[in-house]
């Protein structure tokens, strides 16, 4: 995972569901943004997606619910890069109560690089290649160094 974690947030009462835990909604919510931090780390920043006609399209996500998180809790979400080919990323994020360190839930995600005007994937530029494969088996964050 990711040395700085990729989100950082806080369980509202409305993210919160009627068994009092954080509905599933907001996983996928607070995930999303932790794949936009990531994203821009390796070079996917907002202005090289809007000049480029550029974007990144899901294909496939995996959720794992393993703790409950509720009304006020603090979460982190630390990422890693599992993969990366010519069009294709595979990443995974870990979302941990940031008061105790258990994990609350993890999600792997398949991204396809595309061109927008055409509709179709298209190649990642060598430089965000480039970077992805530097972080292929990063070690994990150093709060879970920590532990």
């Amino acid at each position: 995972m990711t040395q700085d974690p990729t989100y950082r947030g806080t369980v509202y009462p409305w993210h919160c569901d009627h068994v009092g835990h954080m509905n599933v909604m907001w996983y996928v919510g607070k995930f999303d943004e932790a794949t936009w931090t990531l994203f821009l780390r390796l070079g996917l920043t907002p202005t090289y997606l809007r000049e480029q006609q550029r974007g990144m399209a899901a294909v496939q996500q995996n959720i794992s619910y393993r703790r409950e998180l509720l009304a006020g809790d603090v979460v982190e979400v630390h990422s890693r890069v599992l993969e990366v080919r010519e069009k294709v990323l595979r990443f995974a994020h870990e979302m941990r109560n940031a008061e105790t360190g258990e994990v609350a839930a993890s999600c792997e995600l398949t991204a396809v690089h595309v061109d927008r005007q055409s509709r179709r994937s298209c190649a990642f530029p060598d430089t965000v290649r480039a970077a992805a494969q530097a972080r292929l088996g990063q070690v994990a964050g150093a709060q879970d160094a920590a532990r």
